[in-house]
């Protein structure tokens, strides 16, 4: 499975890269792993696995003008 997966099969707009808040702290997207996201907290040297709607926030997508 991949990303591609995770976006469409959980709603989500997960992306590689990308900036998100879980379990109210701060992470980035590092990978994915079957249907879940591989994530690195900050301060933290490892990643771990996480579920895609789990208390994760995903940032607002910009409102073009």
């Amino acid at each position: 499975m991949s990303a591609e997966y995770v976006r469409s099969y959980y709603g989500v707009p997960a992306k590689r890269g990308m900036r998100i808040t879980i379990d109210g702290r701060p992470a980035t997207i590092v990978g994915f792993k079957d249907q879940y996201l591989r994530i690195r907290r900050d301060g933290e040297k490892r990643t771990v696995i996480a579920h895609p709607t789990w208390r994760v926030e995903y940032p607002k997508p910009e409102v073009k003008s």
